[in-house]
């Protein structure tokens, strides 16, 4: 299990990237999301709150999509 947090600022994109806590580019303005087994019900917590929320393609590589 791991925690995941949703970055508050947009990518140049639009998509808000979901993070694990010791990702490297886990950013400082950041909204935690819980703790997941994986990053799919971490992307599906973010979109609640960010319509166009994507996996950190680094620590969630199986959930990026763009």
């Amino acid at each position: 299990m791991k925690n995941y947090y949703v970055n508050n600022t947009a990518q140049s994109n639009g998509d808000h990237e979901v993070h694990t806590e010791y990702c490297i580019y886990l950013p400082s303005n950041r909204k935690y999301l819980g703790t997941f087994s994986d990053c799919k019900p971490a992307v599906a917590e973010a979109k609640k709150t960010y319509s166009k929320s994507n996996g950190c393609k680094t620590c969630c590589p199986s959930c990026h999509t763009s």
